[in-house]
Parts: C-alpha cells; structure tokens; sequence
C-alpha cells in the first residue's frame, strides 16, 4: 500500500483506503473517490495530481492524494 503521490503515471490502481478527517473522506468519495474504486494518475504538476476515475478526470492537491492509498 503507497499512497497516490507514488503511484506511475499512466498505470491504474485500486483505491485501498481512504484517510484524513471525516470531512475530508466525504469529499474525496463525493469526488468518486471510493475504496475498492479504479484510479488511474494521468500527470503531475508540481506536486498536484491529475487524476481518472469513475470516468472523469479530477485534480486533486498533492496533500489530498497523500490521504488516498492504492
């Protein structure tokens, strides 16, 4: 388990688990982002991720993937 920071570009991942505070779990699952679910890292740009899942594509800030664990 790693968090998404360090997953590869381009590679898809099942979403393990999910920390932080309770706020900050609802948003993240409101986002799509639910254990079990696939995510896929499509770049990074300075810290901040861009990321595929549940057919969208979402970006996220680096301290928020370091909460999602794949």
């Amino acid at each position: 388990m790693m968090p998404l920071t360090m997953a590869k570009t381009g590679e898809s991942n099942s979403i393990k688990r999910i920390g932080g505070k309770e706020e900050v779990r609802r948003f993240l699952e409101s986002l799509g982002f639910v254990i079990g679910g696939q995510v896929t890292v499509i770049s990074e740009i300075g810290g901040n991720v861009i990321v595929n899942v549940k057919e969208s594509r979402v970006a996220i800030s680096r301290e928020m993937a370091n909460k999602i664990y794949v």
